[in-house]
């Protein structure tokens, strides 16, 4: 009985404190306070998305990223600094984009209830309704808060890289209290955006430092992935992560990496264990693969996330307030 009392006591402490695991989130954090907020945030993200069917994939993108660093607090937002250079400039995070349409989205949500929707819920209520395109694909609870630090060196420690293998992806994941489950199903959000040549060109060009190709790569693919990428030192091309459909939000990512046509090594990295094999063969089945990520997007999006009088409000999401 004391034992209980003790770790539920923690847990209260905790919780008061702001740093849940996502303890304090909750549905319709803003009913009261900004009934009109969650629409407010729909209706521009589907603006957006109808200029541009390659935002889906950016704004999920960033919402990792985020989480990734300090979890979901929406530090990836914040502009550098003269003393401080922020997670937006760290190197895994130089070809993020979207930043204006959050901008956009929040300057709406001010505008009707002020300095009350934090910017961290703004990316991840965006990104849902940029991928919801046609059903709500997702439930986001609210109720975070906004970091006031942003640091490219922490970034650079936490986002998981396209080199990794599957023990370093393990690991990673493991560290935000996300499993290998958690891990296979999140990779199939390369079910939409693209990919640059820089990020998976050794595969074709120099595997092992020896000028060879990565043998895990399905050669057709290889080869086809050659002619857009002509060189180790192409640094601007661009390819679809998923071939044909990738501004689709499909299961289509698991056939592709079964087939062996996994863009990244990290994606190849996944047909290394048997366990995470079979996670990927049951997510060939698109109901299957909708119904586990929602549920790994809701646990990551309750990563470390601030609540209560933790962290702030900001007015503007790329400056912390005076």
């Amino acid at each position: 009985m004391k034992i209980t009392f003790f770790l539920v006591a923690c847990v209260v402490h905790l919780c008061f404190l702001g740093v849940c695991q996502g303890g304090s989130l909750r549905k319709e954090f803003y009913r009261h306070s900004c009934p009109q907020a969650e629409d407010i945030i729909n209706n521009k993200t589907q603006q957006h998305v109808s200029a541009n069917p390659n935002l889906p994939a950016k704004l999920l993108r960033m919402h990792f990223h985020d989480c990734f660093v300090r979890g979901c607090d929406g530090s990836v937002l914040l502009n550098s600094t003269a003393n401080n250079t922020a997670e937006k400039d760290a190197i895994p995070n130089l070809t993020l984009s979207g930043f204006d349409v959050i901008d956009d989205i929040k300057a709406a949500v001010e505008a009707t209830c002020p300095q009350t929707v934090s910017c961290a819920d703004i990316v991840a209520l965006a990104a849902r309704d940029a991928v919801s395109f046609n059903k709500t694909m997702w439930e986001v609870l609210t109720g975070r808060r906004d970091g006031t630090v942003s640091n490219s060196s922490e970034a650079l420690a936490n986002i998981p890289r396209p080199t990794f293998n599957f023990t370093q992806l393990k690991q990673s994941f493991a560290s935000k209290d996300l499993n290998v489950h958690d891990l296979v199903v999140l990779s199939g959000a390369h079910t939409i955006g693209i990919g640059h040549c820089s990020s998976f060109s050794n595969r074709l060009y120099n595997f092992t430092g020896k000028g060879d190709q990565d043998p895990s790569l399905n050669t057709t693919y290889a080869a086809f992935l050659k002619t857009k990428c002509q060189s180790l030192s192409d640094t601007t091309t661009t390819v679809e992560m998923d071939p044909g459909s990738s501004t689709n939000f499909d299961s289509d990512y698991y056939p592709n990496l079964l087939q062996k046509k996994g863009l990244f090594q990290s994606d190849a990295a996944l047909l290394t264990k048997d366990e995470s094999t079979d996670i990927a063969k049951e997510l060939v089945k698109q109901n299957k693969f909708f119904t586990e990520f929602a549920q790994s997007m809701k646990r990551m999006g309750a990563i470390q996330v601030l609540t209560g009088s933790a962290g702030e409000i900001r007015i503007k999401c790329s400056v912390v307030n005076s």
